[in-house]
């Protein structure tokens, strides 16, 4: 039996559903022993509570002003502090903008391994991750010191959450000091409704949008289908959206259940960062195009023909 650290992380107040898959991948490696999480940047009672449901026994709310909003020394200082008094065998974090700028500070700083962008959790632990853009998965293990992760979100299921469960509160003041970096101000980009890296549905659009009125269809489907829009790099690179869209090596890495191809060609740079969704249509006037050799579904045709009667037949069967 392992004691596990999980860095819980939230946003606009609320936790993100990769800290609770975090706690189903802490439950497996823990093998019946204590989990704990940790919350930075806020001292809502509430959160601890939704983690406990989630599996945590004990909650770490760890406030400070500097916690406010993501830094990496604040962080970095805040997370080393926690661990060194929580003295766990394992550290799981999410593979997030978050996770993966901060677990390799921490592992330097501290002198552990770090296995990242985990997939899956086996006993053993055994961790398996993709390699070569997805095109191939590793099984490694930890044979000496702490076992540290980061998991990709949308790959480990979270648990049942049950409810009414409490966890112990532990307030834990960080001290935090010679911060080379400090956020005056945070202008969030529009990047839809959803949460692209954690969405279990993806409308995507590419070059064959050709403009930013392109992804005005794209948008009308992702609202029916609650889904988040992505874009390719091509995409990105023309203009026709913020980059804040882009998904594929350079951009966000994402695993929904349904990903919605449109007029993207497929290169391998785009492929890299969706081809292990579990569904994938592909729309697509190219019928040679590379996107079609990983779609479960392809539709040969013009997505301004296409989309607008998928998004019509969509609400007929969702109503």
């Amino acid at each position: 039996m392992k004691k596990v650290l999980v860095l819980a992380e939230i946003r606009d107040g609320q936790l993100r559903n990769v800290s609770f898959e975090a706690l189903a991948a802490a439950a497996r490696i823990a093998e019946g022993g204590e989990i704990v999480a940790a919350v930075f940047g806020s001292d809502e009672a509430a959160l601890a509570n939704k983690l406990a449901e989630y599996g945590a026994g004990k909650v770490y709310l760890v406030k400070h002003d500097a916690l406010a909003t993501y830094t990496p020394d604040g962080y970095t200082q805040a997370f080393v502090q926690v661990i060194n008094e929580v003295a766990p065998d394992a550290i799981v974090t999410g593979h997030t903008a978050i996770g993966r700028d901060v677990a390799p500070r921490v592992a330097a700083r501290l002198g552990y391994g770090l296995i990242s962008d985990v997939t899956g959790v086996e006993a053993g632990p055994v961790f398996t991750r993709p390699i070569y853009a997805g095109k191939a998965f590793q099984k490694r293990r930890f044979t000496d010191g702490k076992i540290f992760v980061t998991i990709r979100p949308n790959n480990i299921p979270a648990g049942e959450p049950q409810a009414g469960k409490t966890a112990e509160t532990v307030p834990f003041a960080a001290d935090i000091k010679d911060l080379r970096t400090i956020v005056k101000e945070v202008v969030r980009k529009t990047t839809g409704k959803v949460d692209l890296s954690e969405a279990k549905i993806v409308v995507s659009g590419g070059r064959g949008v050709k403009s930013a009125d392109g992804f005005k269809p794209l948008q009308e489907l992702a609202d029916v289908l609650g889904a988040a829009v992505g874009a390719s790099r091509g995409a990105c690179d023309a203009g026709y959206c913020d980059y804040a869209l882009q998904i594929g090596q350079t951009g966000k890495v994402v695993t929904p259940d349904l990903y919605i191809a449109c007029g993207i060609s497929g290169a391998i740079q785009h492929l890299a960062g969706m081809s292990n969704s579990k569904v994938i249509v592909a729309i697509n006037k190219d019928p040679e195009a590379p996107i079609f050799q990983v779609a479960d579904y392809g539709i040969v045709g013009d997505l301004f023909e296409v989309v607008p009667l998928l998004t019509e037949e969509f609400k007929k069967v969702l109503a």
